[in-house]
């Protein structure tokens, strides 16, 4: 149900379920855009400080020129074995807004030429620019799995496997990461939403409903990490950064310090 501006909003809850070595929940509230990358959202300039899609957001190549998104995509695949060609895929984002953004988890669902599935990719973020991108199978129902293969949050070691539950959204959005370790499910994070077509006055409804969301975002996980820390969680401390690696290869000099 894309809007005028061929995007869509999703009004979200999120929530995160630590299930050990202690029982820990939090959720918030926010909103979410799923775009075309061949059609990002023209938004007119008075808005734009509420809504951008900016290149270097999410660009995990080697350093030089940015190239759009896409392209940055597609050289990840094709890197794995996957051609995207002139196929469609959508992303699952925060928009830059009040000069701000952070996404926890940025998906892509890739279709080739034919509308077919191909695949898809879930994009981690971190607090101090760090990312990671996953590569999935298509799923009828959006499931896969990965191992945990690099540095994540201060309280959990580098092992582990994540399942995943990430079905291409409609009017409802409904995804969900478990964290799986040796004895048993550790960690759970679940994405709930409502669409809205996107467009000037969905997004001004929008940032009026959850102002300064980015910017919460970030703070939420660092108020909640340091609670963590307060109660005795040991800290697994963060390796130094290394040289660049290309986009999804283990990095073990990574951080998401997501609680």
């Amino acid at each position: 149900m894309p809007g005028p501006w061929g995007a869509v909003l999703y009004d979200t809850v999120t929530t995160h379920v630590r299930t050990a070595p202690s029982r820990r929940q939090f959720r918030h509230r926010g909103y979410l855009w799923l775009v075309d990358l061949d059609r990002l959202p023209p938004v007119p300039r008075p808005l734009r400080p509420l809504a951008r899609f900016p290149v270097g957001d999410h660009l995990l190549g080697p350093p030089g020129p940015a190239p759009t998104v896409r392209q940055d995509l597609a050289r990840f695949l094709e890197g794995r074995g996957v051609r995207l060609g002139g196929g469609r895929v959508l992303m699952l984002a925060q928009a830059r807004s009040l000069g701000h953004v952070f996404n926890p988890l940025t998906v892509y669902w890739c279709r080739d030429e034919t509308g077919r599935p191909l695949c898809t990719v879930a994009e981690v973020h971190n607090t101090y620019g760090g990312r990671h991108r996953y590569l999935l199978p298509p799923d009828p129902r959006g499931r896969g799995g990965t191992d945990k293969d690099f540095y994540v949050s201060p309280f959990f070691p580098v092992d582990g496997r994540y399942t995943m539950l990430l079905p291409e959204p409609g009017e409802r959005l409904r995804l969900t990461v478990h964290l799986e370790r040796p004895g048993g499910r550790a960690f759970t994070a679940t994405v709930r939403g409502t669409a809205r077509p996107a467009g000037p006055a969905a997004l001004l409804r929008a940032a009026l409903a959850h102002p300064f969301a980015t910017w919460a975002v970030s703070l939420h996980i660092r108020y909640q990490g340091v609670r963590l820390w307060l109660s005795g969680l040991p800290v697994h401390p963060r390796p130094p950064a290394g040289p660049y690696r290309p986009a999804g290869t283990p990095a073990p000099t990574e951080e998401v310090p997501t609680p």
